[in-house]
């Protein structure tokens, strides 16, 4: 692991990871994000991240999921596509239970791991890391991360990654060769070629249900943008991971005002993603 201190990610980094749409981009140019999320028990988890991608400026959803999870995106979002089709990057696992994969829907999972495009892994396919080759994220809890190192026979606890969050994200990044995003009251956000981002919550009242899947659905938009540079440079997808966790954290502290400094939402905070985009794109 490298000495290289952590770098405090602010709004004139996340700037820069803007990609403002030109004259001749439609929705395909824009980029067109792949995601499948939600279960039957946690439909909610795909309806917000769906919501959150679109919010973020994505040019088009392409939807995989249960038909009661389809219909609760298509009714909250119908302008997403439900059809098969080339994707420039994926969000996979936010609102499922790994020990509860259908053989449909791990035949899924496996197309979307197969295509060779970014992915961003969340939740309940957090297992799945290290089972492909391209660009990839892990967002991951303190609870989570320390399941899946312990699964790969990393001895630790939840205890104590809470204790040293920065410490063990980049332990996590060296051991599964991948960027990770540790979820917290301060995020970390680093990978295994030394690029090692902090973010602080604009505030607590962002820990509540469903606002890391807000969190997943913005990144993986982030992603889609960003296609064509990920192709050739994964470390973008850290910066893309730390920019995410800016404007969540931006559009939470904006949700949190809009009601007088109180309790939010995880929709709320979706709803104000694009004045955080607006004011991002004002400053590059």
């Amino acid at each position: 692991m490298t000495g290289t201190p952590w770098q405090e990610w602010t709004a004139a980094d996340a700037a820069a990871w803007i990609r403002r749409p030109g004259a001749d981009d439609d929705k395909y140019r824009r980029g067109v994000l792949g995601v499948v999320t939600g279960s039957t028990e946690y439909p909610g988890a795909a309806v917000l991240g769906v919501e959150a991608a679109y919010r973020t400026g994505v040019g088009m959803v392409r939807f995989t999921g249960p038909r009661a999870v389809r219909a609760a995106v298509l009714l909250r979002r119908p302008e997403t596509v439900v059809q098969a089709g080339r994707v420039q990057a994926w969000v996979l696992g936010s609102g499922m239970d790994p020990g509860r994969r259908t053989f449909l829907l791990q035949g899924d999972l496996q197309h979307a791991l197969a295509s060779g495009q970014p992915v961003v892994l969340d939740a309940g396919a957090l297992d799945l890391v290290g089972t492909h080759s391209a660009p990839t994220v892990i967002t991951p809890h303190v609870r989570e991360l320390a399941t899946l190192l312990a699964s790969r026979e990393v001895r630790t606890s939840v205890d104590e990654v809470r204790a040293d969050p920065a410490a063990w994200a980049e332990r996590a990044a060296h051991e599964l060769g991948v960027a990770v995003l540790l979820k917290g009251a301060r995020t970390h956000v680093c990978d295994p070629s030394g690029n090692r981002f902090v973010i602080e919550a604009s505030t607590h009242w962002l820990a509540t249900a469903g606002t890391g899947d807000v969190l997943a659905g913005i990144l993986g938009a982030l992603a889609a943008t960003h296609g064509e540079a990920l192709q050739t440079d994964a470390t973008v997808l850290t910066h893309l991971a730390a920019t995410a966790v800016h404007v969540h954290a931006a559009a939470g502290k904006l949700a949190s005002e809009a009601v007088g400094g109180g309790p939010i939402t995880a929709l709320d905070v979706a709803e104000q993603v694009p004045r955080v985009i607006g004011a991002l794109l004002a400053r590059a």
